[in-house]
């Protein structure tokens, strides 16, 4: 299982670079997010603005990659016919999509560093890293985090052909909700709940608490808990949306959905 899934995430990773959006999506957009971030950051007098312009430029690329690639493909290959025959290959299908998942995740984190990049070559701004250690795990956990909520929703996108609507309309509002670019204090309440729900919320928490001198544990152990939460009633939802999935094949004998 290990080979099937380190080769069908190569193929995928070939396969979305090979897209002009996605690599608009990877290199043009925290290229401009960076730019745009700073300026707004620039007179705002806000503590440790560095990891909100440079962090958050490189998670709104890494999200809307996710978007374009991991939820796109579901549209993608139900339009050339491909979809069925993934289905019912004799590969889990599971698996599939998991790598390709995988796949497009590991790629859009290139977004991080073209972030990185523009700030330090355009700005002279840099990311102070006083724990890097501590940094690299949570950039892994970042990392599982993103997997998680991209399954299911791929796996949501099967049940309905409006998935180019639902992209369009799960970029911006996600990125605002989970803190990517400003902190969650500035939401009104009534959105914070909303925010509880989405496992990035926490891991990008946990993420920004690296990147302080001195890092507050209370914040970090809150974190965690709602990520293993979270990680739990994701892995959860995905199981019962594949087995809608299964049954809906199972009654039809089609992957095909009404409008």
């Amino acid at each position: 299982m290990f080979k099937l899934i380190c080769a069908t995430l190569i193929v995928q990773i070939k396969n979305s670079w090979a897209r002009p959006m996605f690599r608009f999506t990877l290199l043009a957009s925290p290229f401009l997010n960076t730019i745009l971030i700073y300026e707004m950051f620039q007179h705002s007098h806000t503590v440790n603005a560095a990891a909100f312009i440079i962090l958050g430029s490189g998670l709104m690329g890494l999200w809307s990659s996710i978007c374009f690639s991991s939820v796109g493909d579901i549209t993608r290959e139900r339009n050339m016919g491909v979809l069925p025959f993934l289905f019912s290959s004799p590969t889990n299908f599971n698996v599939l999509i998991l790598a390709k998942v995988i796949g497009n995740t590991l790629l859009a984190m290139l977004s991080l560093l073209v972030a990185i990049a523009t700030a330090d070559l355009l700005f002279d701004l840099t990311l102070s890293i006083p724990h890097p250690v501590l940094l690299t795990l949570m950039l892994l956990i970042m990392v599982i985090s993103f997997i998680a909520i991209s399954v299911p929703i791929s796996y949501a996108m099967l049940l309905s052909r409006k998935t180019g609507l639902y992209m369009n309309l799960l970029d911006i509002p996600v990125t605002l909700l989970c803190g990517f670019v400003f902190p969650l204090s500035t939401l009104p309440q009534w959105m914070r709940p909303l925010s509880a729900v989405l496992i990035p919320t926490w891991t990008t928490q946990l993420v920004q608490q690296t990147l302080q001198v001195k890092i507050d544990w209370s914040v970090i152990k809150v974190a965690s808990i709602w990520t293993i939460v979270l990680l739990a009633l994701y892995t959860t939802l995905t199981t019962l949306l594949w087995r809608i999935i299964a049954t809906q094949v199972r009654q039809t004998g089609s992957l095909e959905v009404q409008e």
